[in-house]
C-alpha cells in the first residue's frame, strides 16, 4: 500500500506544470502555444522572462528532489527501492500530467532534481555533463541527454546499482521525449543556444 501511495504523491507533484502556472500568472501568455509549446523551462526562455526561466528550471527540479525526500521521511523502511520509486513517478507526472492530457515537458530538469536528492554526486555530474555540453556543443537539447544518459552510468560507477537501473529507465524516457530533436540532429538541423530559430528544444 506504501508503493502505491510513494507513486501517486509522486505522480501527482510532479505533474504540477510551473511553466505553464508561471507564464500565465505574470502574463506570458500560454507556454502550450508559444516556440515548441514545450512546457519546461528553455521554452520557457523564449517568452523573454529570464526570471520565469529560472524559477521553471528550479522548480520542475525541485518536483524531483522533493519526492525523494518525502519517501525517504514516510517511507524510510523502502529504503532505496521507495525512493528511486517515488522519484521516477514525479518525472512520468512531469511529462506526462493527467491536466494536460499527457502532454508535458521532457523530464531533464526532474530527472536532475531527483537524481542529486539521490545522491549528490549522481545528480552534480549529471549536471556537469548537461552544462558542459551545452557550452561546447551550443545544442540544448543535446546537452540534456547526454546529461540524462551520464546518471545511470554515474550510479553505477559509484556504486549505487538500483539507482542505476532506475535512473536508465528514466534516461529511456527522456530520449523517447525528445525524438524529435534526434531526428532533426541527425538532419543537421537542430537550432543551436543563440540562434534565431531556437524553437526546438
Amino acid at each position: 500500500m506504501t508503493v502505491y501511495l510513494l507513486i501517486a504523491a509522486g505522480y501527482l507533484l510532479g505533474s504540477i506544470p510551473f511553466g505553464v502556472i508561471l507564464t500565465r500568472l505574470f502574463g506570458a501568455g500560454d507556454l502550450r502555444q508559444i516556440g515548441s509549446g514545450n512546457i519546461g523551462a528553455t521554452n520557457v526562455l523564449r517568452t523573454g522572462r529570464k526570471g520565469l526561466a529560472a524559477a521553471t528550471l528550479l522548480l520542475d527540479g525541485a518536483k524531483g528532489a522533493v519526492a525523494v525526500l518525502l519517501a525517504r521521511h514516510f517511507a524510510p523502511e523502502l529504503g532505496d527501492d521507495g525512493a528511486m520509486i517515488a522519484g521516477a513517478a514525479a518525472m512520468i507526472g512531469h511529462c506526462y500530467p493527467l491536466w494536460l492530457k499527457f502532454r508535458g515537458g521532457k523530464g531533464v530538469a526532474t530527472l536532475l532534481g531527483l537524481a542529486l536528492a539521490l545522491a549528490w554526486p549522481i545528480g552534480l555530474l549529471f549536471a556537469a555533463v548537461w552544462l558542459g555540453a551545452v557550452l561546447l556543443l551550443k545544442i540544448s537539447s543535446l546537452g540534456g541527454m547526454l546529461g540524462a544518459v551520464a546518471a545511470p552510468i554515474a550510479a553505477l560507477a559509484l556504486g549505487f546499482p538500483t539507482y542505476a537501473i532506475g535512473l536508465a529507465g528514466l534516461a529511456v524516457i527522456v530520449l523517447w521525449r525528445h525524438r524529435e530533436n534526434i531526428a532533426r540532429l541527425r538532419a543537421g538541423t537542430e537550432p543551436r543556444v543563440g540562434a534565431k530559430k531556437d524553437v526546438a528544444a
